[in-house]
């Protein structure tokens, strides 16, 4: 059984929903948490930067106010993703503003740093860090991180090659603290199956998408909608970090998507003004075949809450 830090315990469902580059904002975060998921949204969504503390303002203050109401049934906690790498600027205000408001779960994404996650320590605060391989789960808990994020194989955005099974049974030879799996999962299902090979959370994205409160475009949802895993292509050409897309918006934006040239990795650029990623090329991952529908967060969850159920009554058959 792993150990799981107080913002992680006892959590209503073991579902993390991916904090979505420019598509989560306060709206899908509030309504992930009170359908009982961790809700969660990358700090740099909040532009310009002074937004943060008005959003952060408005998901606790919020959620405090839903758990006044509904004592017997609390929210899910929220977390933020801070991008730390040295080409976010932002990282110390949003650190700053994530501090004030003593955000519960941290997500940190392409670099670990001490600092980083000694500040998220300094109220009580969880860090899980993004990692595609075992040689970099074991420098992020070398650096203070409580617990990974599993990035496998077929998940959305920046994605390993990794196929789940080698790399949850791996990162379990050394490590028995939280454990998130990203890949593919869409599904109760598939929730339930990232438990059973050692994973103590699913950790779901491109299915949040095509819900009504993501700040994404119809046709982006659409697209999700109506993909199915042939859609979705692999590449780092857009920001320099190889990633899942939909072939959809790749061809829309003049390209093809079966012959797209290698990306320089040392130009990264990670949502820029100049960079056509998330905003036009669309991030996503493989599990999408599963979603046939757009519809609310609660509704989406109320589903997944029975698949989960559903698939744990089928073993215990």
């Amino acid at each position: 059984m792993s150990r799981l830090p107080g913002a992680l315990n006892k959590l209503p469902l073991p579902i993390i929903g991916s904090p979505l580059f420019i598509i989560s904002n306060p709206k899908l975060v509030i309504e992930q948490c009170k359908a009982g998921v961790v809700g969660a949204m990358p700090a740099l969504n909040a532009r310009p930067a002074a937004q943060l503390d008005d959003w952060l303002a408005e998901i606790t203050e919020t959620l405090a106010a839903y758990n006044l109401a509904h004592p017997d049934q609390p929210a899910a906690p929220f977390a933020i993703n801070q991008i730390v790498h040295k080409s976010n600027d932002r990282l110390e205000h949003d650190m700053a503003m994530c501090v004030k408001y003593k955000v519960p779960i941290y997500i940190t994404s392409l670099g670990a740093r001490e600092d980083i996650n000694a500040a998220a320590h300094s109220y009580g605060g969880v860090v899980l860090h993004d990692i595609i391989n075992n040689k970099f789960a074991h420098k992020a808990i070398e650096k203070g991180a409580d617990g990974l994020v599993a990035v496998a194989a077929g998940a959305g955005g920046h994605a390993g090659v990794k196929s789940p099974f080698a790399l949850i049974q791996e990162i379990r030879q050394w490590f028995d603290g939280p454990i998130a799996l990203s890949g593919a999962i869409s599904t109760g299902g598939a929730v339930l199956a990232a438990q059973a090979m050692g994973a103590d959370f699913a950790y779901i994205g491109s299915a949040f998408i095509a819900t009504y409160e993501a700040r994404a475009a119809d046709a982006y949802k659409q697209a999700i909608v109506e993909g199915s895993s042939d859609d979705i292509v692999y590449s780092n050409l857009f920001t320099g970090v190889h990633g899942n897309y939909l072939a959809p918006s790749i061809r829309a934006a003049g390209l093809d998507p079966a012959n797209l040239p290698e990306s320089d990795p040392s130009q990264m650029n990670f949502g820029g003004d100049k960079s056509k990623a998330w905003k036009d090329i669309w991030g996503c991952g493989q599990g999408i075949g599963s979603i046939g529908k757009v519809q609310s967060t609660a509704d989406f969850v109320a589903q997944l809450k029975r698949e989960y159920q559903e698939a744990r009554e089928r073993l215990a058959l």
